[in-house]
């Protein structure tokens, strides 16, 4: 072989190497340094918008879960119903002697359906607040994913400012660029 690679690249990069060749303007060097940077900030802030959906369907799927065993525990709260129901049935058609016994059968069920009620509630506020936790950490997220658009809206126009050297569209990905990141600093606040 003859030593010489095949290298393909896109438009963008044919022409900021032909710009920096060739000595033509400064303006694709300094569209190359501004892409760059606005790259590493839009890996920064894509790990952290995919951090923070990650930790509120983390705590999402916490308030499921406190959620169903909250049912669970309901659902034996109203065995222990049925089972007080069949035992006033039970006390009421028994015999005066047997009556006694259905009563204090009713009274551990109604200790214990106390009991099971009390964890229930409590798995229930558990839920609530893992949903509540979850749905704060949405908010960043949503931030994130806007500064995010903002800083590939910033890159797409600095691409093109490259190809048609129309020096309002890198002034327009400037903007584009500083609103991503005010939008970015706003969630680090």
């Amino acid at each position: 072989m003859s030593g010489h690679e095949f290298h393909v690249h896109g438009a963008h990069d044919h022409a900021v190497e032909h710009a920096a060749e060739h000595g033509e303007s400064k303006l694709g060097q300094y569209i190359a340094i501004f892409t760059a940077i606005l790259a590493s900030i839009g890996a920064i802030v894509s790990y952290q918008g995919g951090d923070a959906q990650n930790e509120s369907m983390l705590h999402k799927n916490e308030a499921v879960l406190y959620k169903t065993q909250a049912s669970d525990q309901w659902n034996f709260y109203q065995s222990k119903s049925n089972k007080v129901h069949l035992m006033e049935l039970a006390s009421d058609m028994a015999p005066k002697e047997k009556q006694d016994y259905y009563k204090s059968k009713i009274e551990k069920y109604d200790v214990e359906k106390a009991e099971i009620k009390k964890k229930a509630e409590a798995l229930e506020m558990k839920s609530d607040e893992a949903n509540k936790e979850s749905d704060a950490l949405m908010v960043p997220h949503h931030k994130l994913a806007q500064a995010m658009t903002l800083i590939q809206i910033a890159i797409s126009l600095a691409s093109i400012t490259v190809l048609t050297r129309k020096k309002w569209l890198f002034a327009m990905a400037a903007v584009a660029a500083l609103g991503g990141i005010i939008l970015w600093a706003m969630v680090l606040v």
